[in-house]
């Protein structure tokens, strides 16, 4: 008798500052003006880049998060909820 395994990957699309603390994710777009996006750049914010949120300041402050390229930094949360984050559920239970 075969058995057939079936993975299903459940992808979620979500603004970075929906990410749960210490959930990694991949930016999948940023509606930026050119000058803030040209910013992102420098320190190491790309589409497709994979990205952490590290912790978040009480009282709306900034959120702290770290780049799969080892970039760590705050985002104010205006420029975080432009953001936008897929987070692959099934890469995560491996880890």
């Amino acid at each position: 008798m075969l058995l057939k395994l079936k993975i299903a990957f459940n992808v979620l699309t979500m603004k970075l500052l929906d990410l749960p603390l210490a959930a990694t994710a991949r930016v999948t777009a940023l509606a930026l003006d050119a000058v803030v996006a040209r910013r992102l750049r420098a320190v190491g914010v790309f589409e497709d880049e994979a990205i952490m949120v590290l912790r978040r300041a009480p009282f709306g402050g900034p959120v702290h998060v770290r780049t799969s390229s080892g970039g760590e930094f705050a985002l104010d949360r205006m420029l975080a909820s432009e953001f936008e984050v897929t987070r692959d559920e099934a890469a995560e239970a491996a880890e």
